[in-house]
């Protein structure tokens, strides 16, 4: 008999007879328990019914950040059903409960967040899509010590215990890009110009990159942010005059396909001025005129094209559940990682309490996702991450040019920026240096 299999002769399971103790004894007096089954060891439900686990799934089902956050949702949903299917976690079915924030970062995504800790007593909650939703909710998941795992890359300068992070952080992403772009295989570039969406993310990550380049002795010659519900930029004259010879952009959403059709219209190649995004991915392709990206790269921690057994497992599984012409990028390859890692953590601890999943992922879990192994660093709780760089072909898809040798281990502080700043859940938590402004 499997550990957690139900032995219906005792009416137990057998994980519950070796916490009780063990050999005739133990079996001996939970005979009279029959026809009833521990749960947690702390109340009796009849062995008729199934043991579940609330879980919770908190991503924008409406609004504008639907488009991006309700493949999340999917995905999730799809590891759930699948873990389901191969007999649930210590004997539970996952019951996942659905709540909708609506693309509301600041109003929706708290009270939902409330809704799921306080009413629902969920385990943990995989969601969020932007900073704002995730900086939101933190505080109701510090308050009721919940559990979040934050799949979508961010601007560091942030940690919680109460948070995992596994999506990239910019020394992760954004920095590595930057040292491509710099090195003879990216051209040796010289003069950059910075690109980015009129937000606290991107106004972030831009400072990071400034101090970075600071440091190498290389020139930004020019920055530029644009509001999210902006459509047209208008920003193409304004980079040519700076004449750089590469662009770094940050730009989120619907901004990217103006900028690319107008960058495209002002005649420059990508063999000329490469556009190495952070924000583009296979999804945001499928939007635009192949003839206006074809060459310009984006800087990812996975690209659906891929060429693993087990990536080419994870789509196919993806799309017969969704259908064929859905696609996979890297944030749904993280939030899928992210059930099973907590999975793993849940199956460690012999608990699905909070304070001992957490440690347990502060052990050296591991899972084998479709874009590589993901473990937690036990002192940031962020994902070790590999880099990848893909430039866009004709068929809408990544070639991927050039990937670190080994994962890259998470900085949400990155000192050029935030001194005197660091983060050890393992002693002592986050240590706080001078407040950096923002601008």
């Amino acid at each position: 008999m499997k550990k957690n299999e139900i032995d219906v002769t005792n009416g137990v399971t057998r994980r519950d007879c070796l916490k009780q103790g063990s050999g005739a004894f133990a079996l001996a007096s939970m005979r009279a328990l029959v026809p009833f089954v521990f749960a947690g060891c702390s109340e009796l439900i009849p062995v008729s019914e199934k043991k579940s686990v609330k879980v919770g799934i908190l991503h924008s089902q409406t609004g504008l950040a639907a488009m991006s956050e309700i493949a999340l949702r999917d995905i999730e949903l799809m590891a759930i059903e699948d873990i389901n299917a191969a007999g649930g976690i210590l004997g539970a079915q996952i019951d996942p409960i659905v709540e909708d924030g609506a693309s509301r970062a600041t109003t929706v995504f708290p009270k939902r967040a409330k809704t799921l800790l306080s009413e629902n007593k969920v385990a943990v909650v995989f969601g969020c899509g932007s900073s704002a939703s995730r900086k939101s909710v933190l505080p109701v998941f510090e308050e009721s010590n919940g559990l979040l795992f934050y799949p979508v890359s961010y601007e560091g300068n942030e940690s919680s215990r109460n948070i995992i992070y596994t999506g990239s952080t910019p020394n992760q992403q954004i920095l590595p890009a930057i040292d491509w772009l710099l090195s003879e295989a990216g051209g040796s570039r010289k003069r950059i110009f910075l690109v980015g969406s009129d937000v606290v993310r991107q106004r972030t990550e831009n400072l990071i990159i400034k101090k970075y380049l600071q440091d190498k002795s290389i020139l930004v010659v020019g920055e530029t942010y644009i509001p999210l519900s902006q459509k047209e930029t208008g920003i193409a004259r304004n980079i040519e005059k700076a004449s750089p010879d590469a662009i770094l952009s940050t730009l989120h959403g619907d901004s990217n396909l103006s900028f690319y059709n107008e960058w495209a219209a002002a005649g420059v190649t990508a063999d000329q001025v490469p556009v190495v995004s952070t924000n583009v991915g296979e999804d945001e392709l499928r939007r635009m005129r192949s003839d206006n990206v074809n060459g310009h790269f984006s800087a990812r921690s996975y690209f659906q094209s891929l060429n693993t057994d087990a990536n080419k497992k994870f789509i196919n599984r993806f799309q017969q559940e969704h259908g064929y012409d859905r696609i996979t990028d890297e944030s749904i390859e993280a939030a899928y990682s992210s059930v099973y890692l907590w999975k793993a953590a849940v199956e460690k601890a012999e608990s699905f309490d909070v304070d001992k999943v957490r440690e347990a992922l502060r052990s050296g879990i591991k899972f084998d996702g479709p874009g590589g192994e993901l473990r937690i660093d036990p002192k940031t709780q962020h994902a070790y991450k590999r880099f990848r760089l893909g430039r866009v072909g004709k068929s809408r898809q990544f070639e991927i040019v050039y990937q670190s040798e080994e994962s890259i281990a998470p900085d949400p502080y990155p000192q050029s920026v935030f001194p005197g700043w660091s983060c050890d859940w393992t002693n002592g938590g986050v240590k706080k240096g001078a407040e950096v402004k923002i601008d």
